[in-house]
């Protein structure tokens, strides 16, 4: 089958939102489909008060016609906020629906509970089309079954993934994180059904027969190979390592912080020796970035260094990864903040007994020599933390950013460790902006 897919928001480049089996379109199909779209909008605009859409529904309405133009067999399309009046929600009967974890997020445009976010997720059922939710907040489900009711369409919550069987044991997942596994059956449940509806009895593709039980397996072999950037990802460049997850709501940091927790852990026991843990930390928007870094506080970190999304601080930065509603000194202003809740949560004052030991883990610093660092972007964000010891952030491509003496002096720790371990969370827009300097290939 030949698939579509939108998503946001994009890691890298605006493409990775709209793919074609799979794969970002390429840069020739997005210039084509993007003016065949743009011009005629812009010659009727005087008919909408002379406006153009703005961005998030010109970008739904260019994904909707790339996936005319390329005539795929079917579209997922990703919500972008909330769901009853998001502008993807004007498809009329879509061949199934489904609501993943619900969270505390957008509260300004979904309101500011569990429950009336529930409502507004749930606004993307339709008649008789079937859904699927995962286990949720028992308030929130009551609201999705009552939408569902009121809507007129089965609602069904999806199994626990180990309740599958397979014909070679239990299921893995490509994704690490347990929070994955309600998605990884989430996405079975919408594949199946929709597997069941267009492939009935007696229909073909090519030569084979497509009954619906036939590609189950198939479906369970794809979650072992599946790969998603931002999410819960591991990098290891040499002695540094990279935890990546664009965790930024209350629900998907504590999901965050496990995996962290577990899986650099593991890195350590089988590491060359001591390893320096430093948070890299952004959070934009309304989001409550206090109560997002006091629960990353357990993952015992030797340094937390805070920037803007910015990915360089030079005029040629790729306006992919730009933010034109936000000015620098707002995104400062708001990395400052994120210190000062930091420092507040340590409760870290000058009378405090020097202490080589946080919990169970050894740690590199003392913790009045703790420091928190605030860095004008995030290429210079990554140099200082790294030390010279990850090669593609000192390439040509790269101009190393000079700092000060005092920082340079702060950064002994790094150097004396073994390895560095890096959490780069609370912002997918900064894990992009992260991922932009490390997998060069992305940025291309």
């Amino acid at each position: 089958f030949r698939t579509g897919f939108y998503s946001s928001p994009h890691l890298v480049q605006v493409r990775e939102r709209i793919r074609i089996n799979g794969q970002p379109i390429s840069k020739d199909l997005f210039s084509k489909y993007f003016w065949q779209v743009y011009g005629p909008l812009d010659e009727t605009k005087g008919d909408q008060g002379g406006s153009m859409p703005a961005y998030f529904r010109f970008l739904t309405i260019l994904a909707f016609h790339v996936f005319l133009q390329e005539k795929v067999d079917v579209a997922l399309v990703e919500v972008g906020i909330g769901g009853a009046f998001d502008c993807t929600n004007v498809i009329r009967k879509p061949w199934v629906c489904g609501v993943s974890s619900l969270g505390i997020d957008h509260t300004q445009i979904l309101g500011d509970t569990i429950e009336k976010i529930a409502w507004q997720k749930g606004g993307i059922f339709k008649l008789g089309v079937p859904a699927f939710t995962v286990r949720q907040p028992e308030d929130a489900m009551a609201v999705l079954r009552d939408r569902a009711t009121e809507i007129g369409c089965p609602l069904w919550v999806c199994p626990e993934l180990d309740t599958y069987q397979t014909d070679s044991g239990p299921l893995s997942l490509g994704l690490a994180g347990r929070h994955q596994r309600s998605n990884a059956s989430l996405a079975l449940q919408l594949s199946h059904t929709w597997l069941q509806k267009r492939c009935g009895p007696g229909e073909a593709v090519g030569s084979a027969s497509c009954q619906a039980e036939l590609p189950v397996q198939l479906l369970f072999f794809s979650l072992a190979n599946t790969e998603w950037p931002g999410r819960t990802q591991t990098l290891k460049h040499g002695t540094v390592t990279y935890f990546l997850d664009g965790a930024h709501t209350m629900r998907s940091m504590q999901a965050c912080v496990e995996w962290f927790r577990e899986t650099a852990a593991r890195h350590e026991r089988s590491g060359s020796g001591p390893a320096a843990r430093v948070l890299l930390f952004n959070a934009t928007g309304e989001r409550d970035s206090a109560a997002m870094l006091k629960l990353l506080q357990p993952c015992q970190f030797d340094f937390a260094v805070f920037c803007p999304n910015i990915t360089e601080a030079i005029a040629s930065c790729n306006a992919d990864q730009q933010n034109f509603n936000v000015s620098v000194e707002n995104m400062l202003t708001r990395c400052l903040d994120n210190e000062r809740s930091w420092h507040l949560h340590n409760n870290r004052g000058e009378d405090n007994a020097t202490s080589l030991f946080i919990g169970d883990r050894l740690s590199l610093v003392p913790e009045k020599m703790a420091d928190t660092l605030v860095f004008p972007c995030i290429l210079s964000a990554l140099q200082w933390v790294t030390q010279g010891r990850d090669p593609v952030l000192t390439g040509p491509q790269n101009t190393v950013l000079p700092v000060k003496p005092s920082i340079t002096a702060k950064a002994a720790p790094l150097c004396e460790a073994a390895e560095i371990h890096v959490l780069v969370t609370g912002s997918l827009h900064l894990v992009g902006g992260v991922l932009k300097h490390l997998d060069l290939e992305s940025a291309k």
